[in-house]
């Protein structure tokens, strides 16, 4: 329902404040009615210019000068019907903002992300059995011919329930023309259609028989939804079955009327696991990521605001949706990456939903086979309660894992897999097993170079190599996303057809295991090839069908997969996230490592893991063959303290960007002259970063690290504050930093 507001009347009007979601510094004055006062969360449309905007009615209090200057204000236009932004989702909004620095208008745009379901939906018309419509068994003297069609007709329309004219013709198996001239006759009158309430997930649904094990950690989880903010870590090796565990806590949460979220950091993790989920749960939960189309979105959002929605599944914006009720949320594979957003609003999904659920008064379970350090520092202080299962379910090992050395056993000239894995990788598709190559870099080779003078390909908007795509034929940045074709003249010297690539990506491994395995069906799984969750779904199904022998993939195999048939992983290059001076790249190693690992040997064949690498000596790799994932946390955590870094200390990163390059130094040395170096700040830069030019704009870092009671948000405001910045000039701050390019 929509109430108009004119701008003139005889009504009294109070000033209320209304936060757009723009990226603006905060919530304007408005003019409401005072008999008629929009409560806090009301979606209003107001005026902003020489347009109209939707906000919503904050809760924050008035400006001082609002009430002072009440003649000036502009008057609401309208409240948007009758759904409100729920309290918690405000506090969220208020909170992330602060926290990340953002303005709260961006934070609201992602909780707003849908502006069409705030408008009524459009009412859609059908039609329906009329009052005295003929009988269709005994015709009565003097009506139109009752011909055998129009019989049918009749007969399916005898329940009263209103179709489309087109559902009437295809389910009485008549032409379109029987429909449209019995409507004429008025046999059939014009009717509202509804749609039909989706099937939601039942909390009743009967479940899987638990190990005890796995029955004892569930007990723990549900216990933890009844008082009040928990956050618990869902602790247990690859194939453990935590996720069915996990699953007793969302039927508890359900019997209980509860809305539910579940987080996964890929949208291509989800066609297994939306499987299972509907096998569990009797109903799909509804779905929230970026391939949803607009009037998928819609409804969900819409779903969600009314409780119709009990469980979502999604990627990290589904955080911002508008929960109605919400009493659970789950985080599965915690650690990883892709919680964080590095674009527009900076955040870290994983962090910011244990935010939610202290805001909500919920419980949080955090889910990984190798938890965040950040995780098991809290779990270690007693902030969060931890639940572990040790053990693969129904008696499957765990697989080994042994270490290649590639100095010692390199692999033959101008090919990437040592004889020891060629041997593996025969002998296990020669036994009818699968078997998975893992190699994190998409592409044919990341790097071209001119063997006549050494130029290499470098994108013309960033710092950044060109990545060969050859199955696609095309040079690709994967920071920009420019693409072009391999030239065949060099720009440098003039040779022509001198362009050789340098190291491999999955394709050129697959390239290579073709010409080794001619008769194994063999195929590629990347984000490149994925093209959403229903590509990944009947890829995913193809393999468990044993139609692939042989799955070569970056990361995107290595995150939540059952594949019962893979008993052999290899990783082509273990050592790729170790350099780049991330302060994580061991802990990130180590986690990757694991995960693909973990992918092997899953039912009752024993699995095995040939590891190649050129640093079998590092920590990362030693705690991998050993097995000692607690001694490896236990070095990092050692180390991370004496460094003070986080999660021990606080960094943050300011990031200076522009087309100028000589008007972004002159801001830097202006910054410098005035950064925090006092109070248990330490502020490093500026220095150009590792990516010095990002989409044809300069980028310079400055990193300040304090120690954890340290406001970083203060000192940060109170020193940027002090300088003007150009137009052409954008300054990103990153608090918490997970990427140092």
């Amino acid at each position: 329902m929509t109430r108009d507001d004119p701008e003139s009347g005889d009504s009294e009007r109070t000033p209320v404040r209304v936060l757009l979601p723009l990226p603006l510094a905060g919530a304007f004055d408005y003019l409401a009615d005072a008999d008629a006062l929009p409560p806090p969360g009301s979606f209003v449309r107001v005026p902003l210019g020489n347009r109209a905007a939707i906000g919503v009615v904050w809760d924050d209090g008035l400006e001082p000068e609002a009430v002072a200057k009440i003649y000036k204000l502009k008057v609401i236009h309208a409240v948007l019907g009758a759904t409100v932004l729920p309290e918690a989702s405000r506090r969220f909004v208020d909170w992330v903002a602060h926290y990340t620095m953002s303005a709260p208008g961006a934070v609201l745009r992602m909780a707003m992300s849908v502006p069409d379901a705030l408008e009524p939906p459009p009412v859609a018309w059908g039609l329906q059995l009329a009052a005295d419509a003929p009988n269709p068994i005994v015709a009565e003297p003097g009506q139109p011919k009752l011909t055998p069609a129009r019989r049918q007709v009749l007969e399916l329309m005898a329940d009263d329930a209103p179709r489309a004219a087109a559902e009437i013709a295809r389910r009485a198996g008549v032409g379109a023309s029987v429909v449209k001239s019995m409507a004429e006759l008025r046999w059939l009158v014009p009717a509202m259609l509804t749609s039909a309430p989706t099937a939601q997930p039942e909390g009743a649904w009967p479940g899987p028989v638990l190990s005890p094990a796995q029955n004892a950690a569930a007990t723990e989880l549900i216990a933890s939804l009844a008082g009040g903010f928990r956050a618990t870590l869902l602790d247990g090796v690859t194939g453990a079955g935590k996720t069915e565990v996990y699953f007793e806590a969302i039927a508890a949460a359900l019997r209980a009327g509860k809305q539910v979220l579940v987080l996964l950091p890929e949208i291509a993790m989800s066609a297994q696991f939306l499987a299972r989920f509907t096998t569990r749960f009797g109903a799909a939960p509804a779905s929230w990521h970026s391939e949803l189309n607009q009037g998928a979105r819609t409804r969900t959002w819409r779903d969600v605001a009314s409780g119709a929605a009990r469980v979502v599944v999604g990627a990290r914006s589904a955080l911002f949706l508008p929960y109605r009720d919400l009493g659970l949320i789950v985080v599965d594979e915690e650690h990883e990456q892709a919680f964080k957003q590095e674009d527009g609003v900076v955040y870290h999904a994983r962090d910011m939903a244990v935010v939610r659920a202290h805001l909500g008064r919920i419980a949080i379970v955090l889910v990984s086979a190798t938890p965040s350090l950040e995780t098991v520092v809290n779990v270690s202080r007693g902030r969060y309660g931890s639940v572990h299962l040790p053990d693969r379910h129904a008696g499957a090992s765990v697989p080994r894992i042994e270490l290649i050395d590639l100095r010692r056993e390199p692999p033959p000239p101008r090919a990437w897999l040592s004889r020891r894995l060629r041997e593996a990788v025969q002998k296990t598709l020669a036994a009818g097993e699968q078997a998975m190559l893992f190699l994190n870099r998409r592409g044919y080779a990341p790097l071209t170079v001119c063997r006549a003078c050494g130029h290499q390909l470098q994108c013309p908007n960033c710092t950044a190599w060109l990545v060969e795509h050859r199955l696609a034929g095309r040079l690709q940045c994967h920071h920009c996303g420019f693409t072009g074709k391999l030239p065949k003249t060099c720009s440098a010297c003039g040779a022509e057809d001198r362009f050789a690539p340098c190291g491999p990506g999955v394709e050129r491994v697959a390239e290579e295991a073709r010409a080794l395995f001619p008769d194994s069906r063999i195929e590629v799984m990347t984000s490149d090839t994925i093209g959403g969750p229903a590509a990944a779904s009947a890829f995913v199904a193809r393999m468990e069908a044993g139609e692939i022998d042989l799955l070569i993939g970056t990361q995107i195999v290595a995150k939540g997969h059952h594949f019962p048939g893979l008993t052999l992983v290899g990783v082509v290059d273990g050592d790729i996230g170790l350099s780049g001076g991330d302060l994580r790249a061991g802990e990130r190693t180590y986690q990757l490592l694991h995960q693909v690992a973990g992918r092997a040997g899953r039912a009752e064949r024993p699995g095995r893991v040939l590891l190649q690498t050129h640093a079998p000596d590092h920590p990362a790799m030693q705690a991998l063959a050993a097995g000692d994932r607690d001694g490896f946390l236990a070095g990092e955590i050692e180390t991370r303290e004496r460094l003070l870094l986080p999660p021990f200390g606080r960094l943050a990163a300011v990031i200076v960007s522009g087309p100028d390059s000589d008007e972004i130094d002159r801001l830097c040395r202006a910054l410098a002259l005035r950064a925090p170096q006092a109070g248990g700040v330490e502020t490093l830069g500026p220095a150009p970063a590792p990516l010095a030019i990002l989409r044809r704009r300069h980028r310079r870092r400055f990193l300040l690290r304090a120690g954890r009671d340290a406001p970083l948000q203060d000192v940060i405001g109170d020193w940027l504050a002090g300088v003007k910045v150009s137009s052409r000039v954008r300054i990103q701050i990153d608090i918490d930093p997970y990427s140092f390019l």
